[in-house]
C-alpha cells in the first residue's frame, strides 16, 4: 500500500502492443508506480499535455511516428524536456543504440525486457533526474545567471534569473531565441576552430548587452553558460567622470539613461531593489536633480557630447 503522503511515481509506457502494454502495466503497478498508457506518438504527446509523467518507457518501433521521432517531440515540451525517456526495443544494433541516445533517450532496453533490471533502472534514472531538478532549484534559489544548450541551441533548462537578464538586456521578450542562436553558432564556430575561447558577447544596436561564460559540459549533449551584463566600460567612464560617480553609481544611471526600470537594474547588475535606490538617492545629489527622468536625460546629453 502506497502511503498518501508519499505518492506514486508516474511512468507513461508508449508501446503499440497489447500484449507488452499489459504485462508491464501489471509488473510496474505491483512495483508502486502509477502507469499511463499511450499505444502511438501522437497518443503520447497528448498525455503530456495533460500530465507530466516522472519517467516514460518508449518502444521504439511503432507505426506512423517511431519511438526516435516521438522522443525528439516529446523533448521538445518546456514541460518534459528534463523527464527521463528509457527505450525498449528488439532491436540492438549500435545504430539504433545510439539513435535512442541521440533523439534524447536516458537508456535502452532490450525485448523481452526483464523486470528485475527494469525496476533498477527506473529507480536510477528518477534518482538522476530528481537530484538534476534539485540542483536547479538550488541555482534558482540562489539567483544565478545560468543557462543550459544543446548543441544546436535548443534550451534544455535555464534560471528565472538568466530569462530575466536576457529580455532586460535585449529589450525584447524574444531575446532568449537570440540568444541560443547566437550560442549554437559561437560553439560550431568553436568547434571547428579547435579554439579554447570560453566567452563571448552578444551585440544590441551596434555595443555589447550581454557577456557569455562557457561553464563546460553537465550532461550528454548539455552545455552550461553564465551570463552577464556586459559592461559598458567606455559609457560608464564618461559617466563616472562627468559626474563624480562611483563604478556602480555610473553603471546604475547607464542604465536609466537606457530607460530600465529599478527592477530591471535590479536584475542585470545582481542589486536588490532596495540597494538601487539607494545608488538613485545618490546620484540625484551628485547631479543636481530631483527625479529619474532628469537624471536620464543628464546622462543622455553627457554621453552625446563626448
Amino acid at each position: 500500500m502506497t502511503d498518501a503522503s508519499h505518492p506514486r511515481d508516474i511512468v507513461l509506457l508508449v508501446d503499440d502492443s497489447p500484449e507488452t502494454l499489459g504485462f508491464l502495466t501489471e509488473a510496474l503497478e505491483q512495483s508502486g508506480f502509477s502507469v499511463l498508457i499511450a499505444t502511438s506518438g501522437a497518443s503520447a504527446l497528448s498525455v503530456v499535455e495533460r500530465i507530466t509523467p516522472d519517467l516514460i518507457l518508449l518502444d521504439a518501433v511503432m507505426p506512423e511516428m517511431d519511438g526516435f521521432e516521438t522522443c525528439m517531440r516529446l523533448k521538445r515540451d518546456p514541460a518534459v524536456a528534463q523527464t527521463p525517456v528509457v527505450f525498449m526495443t528488439g532491436l540492438t544494433e549500435t545504430e539504433h543504440v545510439v539513435r535512442a541516445l541521440e533523439s534524447g533517450g536516458v537508456d535502452y532496453l532490450t525485448k523481452p525486457i526483464n523486470i528485475d533490471e527494469l525496476r533498477a533502472r527506473i529507480r536510477v534514472h528518477l534518482t538522476n533526474a530528481r537530484s538534476a531538478q534539485s540542483a536547479r532549484v538550488a541555482l534558482d534559489a540562489a539567483g544565478r545567471h545560468l543557462l543550459a544548450v544543446s548543441a544546436d541551441g535548443t534550451v534544455r533548462w535555464s534560471t528565472p534569473q538568466a530569462n530575466r537578464l536576457i529580455n532586460t538586456a535585449t529589450g525584447s521578450d524574444e531575446g532568449l531565441r537570440m540568444v541560443t542562436a547566437q550560442i549554437a553558432r559561437w560553439m560550431a564556430a568553436r568547434n571547428a576552430a579547435s579554439s579554447t575561447d570560453n566567452s563571448f558577447s552578444i551585440d544590441q544596436d551596434g555595443s555589447p548587452s550581454l557577456q557569455l561564460a562557457y561553464l563546460g559540459a553537465v550532461g550528454p549533449d548539455e552545455y552550461l553558460f553564465r551570463l552577464t551584463a556586459a559592461s559598458r566600460y567606455t559609457e560608464d567612464e564618461i559617466l563616472r567622470q562627468h559626474f563624480g560617480l562611483t563604478h556602480r553609481e555610473s553603471e546604475v544611471l547607464l542604465w536609466i539613461a537606457k530607460g530600465k526600470s529599478n527592477k530591471d537594474i535590479g536584475d542585470i547588475l545582481g542589486l536588490s531593489a532596495r540597494t538601487v535606490t539607494k545608488h538613485l538617492e545618490q546620484i540625484y545629489v551628485k547631479l543636481g536633480v530631483e527625479n529619474r527622468a532628469s537624471a536620464a536625460i543628464k546622462a543622455t546629453n553627457a554621453l552625446h557630447s563626448s
